[in-house]
């Protein structure tokens, strides 16, 4: 057993397997942000995963810089933000386990005189070193109107293998209960699979919203959150209990709830002390909720 502890508060979780986070702080030093389950740190990303030993990491989920402007990152020319990409993920590789597993989001940026819009992943395909799987298209509800082309709604993901015969999927764990005729059978054998059918290759999740009346619950004040249901179904499809999870730049947090529900131990790293902050409380507020939910249950299983 792992005991996870927040500032104020411990909740016992069963962690079954894999490399120990006390082993990071031995090589990088202590986390700005530390808790049994899960450490963050302060700072550039690939400075510290080149310190890191091969094959630690089952699974890495991640939603780097956009490299569109945004207040959180600093624009760089096409190429060399490719550059840059290529060079944290080829530590990412290095130290991603055997039958491990990488998992890419990014958007779109506009490249003068060729495209409006164009698809980041794809120009980053020859860039990285894994073995590509498959690309999955989230659809979220929300988003910017647009005048003069269809209003954007999707993101891409790349879902990413060092080995393409012999990776982790945990298709039961994540079967999609909404089938319309779940028990309609044939030739007296259910048609489908009772747990639920396999989801598709596009995602059906809601953008963490903001604004006074319609922000999302999960909502932070971190400008670009990714929403956990999305990293909750990687994080289980990809990886198994007690194993390894990282996400290079942590943000809100996301990655790190949706391992410690699931749980997986996590680390990751984030370059602004106010985000590290944000996700710090946001694993606060998480823990803090899970122990009243598990004192409520014991409670009740006393009467």
């Amino acid at each position: 057993m792992n005991t996870i502890g927040s500032m104020n508060d411990k909740v016992t979780i069963s962690i079954s397997k894999g490399t120990s986070l006390d082993v990071l702080t031995s090589i990088i030093g202590e986390a700005s942000f530390s808790c049994s389950g899960v450490r963050i740190y302060c700072g550039d990303c690939l400075e510290f995963l080149k310190k890191l030993p091969n094959s630690i990491v089952s699974l890495t989920v991640t939603s780097p810089p956009y490299n569109i402007g945004k207040e959180y990152e600093k624009r760089m020319e096409l190429e060399e933000y490719l550059n840059w990409c290529e060079s944290w993920i080829n530590e990412v590789y290095r130290i991603t386990s055997p039958q491990g597993a990488f998992w890419l989001n990014l958007g779109y940026l506009e490249v003068p005189e060729k495209a409006k819009s164009l698809p980041i992943p794809y120009f980053l395909w020859d860039h990285i070193p894994f073995y590509i799987i498959q690309e999955v298209v989230w659809n979220y509800g929300a988003g910017v109107a647009a005048r003069r082309s269809f209003s954007p709604r999707n993101e891409k993901f790349l879902w990413c293998v060092k080995d393409p015969y012999n990776y982790t999927f945990n298709l039961e764990d994540i079967r999609d209960k909404n089938v319309k005729y779940l028990n309609q059978k044939k030739h007296g054998k259910l048609k489908c699979n009772p747990l639920g059918k396999n989801p598709t290759d596009v995602w059906q999740f809601p953008k963490v919203t903001s604004g006074t009346n319609r922000a999302s619950k999960e909502r932070t004040n971190h400008p670009a959150q990714f929403p956990i249901a999305v990293v909750d179904r990687i994080v289980k499809a990809c990886s198994n209990k007690g194993e390894l999870v990282m996400d290079p730049f942590m943000g809100s947090g996301s990655t790190a709830e949706a391992c410690l529900r699931n749980f997986r131990p996590v680390f990751g790293f984030e370059t602004r002390p106010d985000y590290v902050e944000i996700a710090a409380m946001r694993i606060d507020k998480y823990l803090k909720k899970k122990a009243a939910e598990d004192a409520q249950g014991k409670l009740f299983a006393r009467v």
